[in-house]
């Protein structure tokens, strides 16, 4: 069975007269290169699946098994991609919320309150709540969070038949030793994110 705990948030916000409750994370926000995922997810409260936790905590053949069994769980959810231009210009952040409101409106039922994996303040006509390790205490933010590392991970998997080089299936766009090897090696591809190369690799990008 599912941590009890993890339904805390839930239930406090059941009892205020809320029903639709959705939780948001994102995936992303750390890597070199890609884009920022973010999903918001509805889940049915009645029928708790199990396992369903922060989504790095879980290997990828046990996050794909919870993915199938989320979507056909959830009341609704939806998925929001902002791209490297976008993060360049408006900064990570500031990119992060934007794919968290998409997320939303991309919800074909919408929540009516939203439990948030600590970004604060989004632009959405709801009332809202950020908690920090969110995707470890809240069942619906873990689900989110799934939705969201599973739907960019097999991006950067298409990603990285465009540029072999990079090794970008094998660790998603983060810094590994590998990654910056290779940043050396052929310097940036289009999807590298290059205010982040320089605070890495200093002029080395270039």
């Amino acid at each position: 069975m599912i941590d009890i705990d993890k339904l805390d948030y839930e239930r406090k916000i059941i009892k205020q007269g809320y029903t639709k409750i959705g939780g948001i994370d994102e995936a992303g926000r750390g890597p070199l290169a890609g884009p920022v995922v973010a999903a918001c997810a509805i889940m049915d409260l009645s029928s708790i699946i199990e396992g369903v936790d922060d989504s790095k905590k879980l290997s990828h053949k046990k996050r794909a098994i919870l993915l199938e069994m989320i979507k056909k769980s959830a009341v609704s959810y939806g998925v929001g991609i902002v791209d490297i231009e976008v993060i360049e210009k408006i900064n990570i952040l500031n990119a992060t919320k934007l794919a968290m409101v998409e997320a939303y409106e991309h919800m074909d039922i919408k929540p009516e309150y939203v439990l948030c994996d600590a970004v604060k303040d989004l632009n959405i006509p709801v009332r809202q709540e950020a908690i920090i390790k969110g995707d470890s205490l809240s069942y619906s933010i873990g689900a989110a969070s799934i939705i969201a590392k599973e739907t960019r991970d097999d991006i950067m998997i298409q990603y990285d038949k465009i540029y072999p080089e990079y090794g970008f299936a094998q660790h998603k766009g983060y810094g590994t030793k590998q990654h910056i090897a290779a940043l050396k090696k052929y310097g940036p591809c289009e999807i590298h994110r290059k205010s982040f190369l320089k605070k890495i690799l200093g002029d080395a990008y270039e």
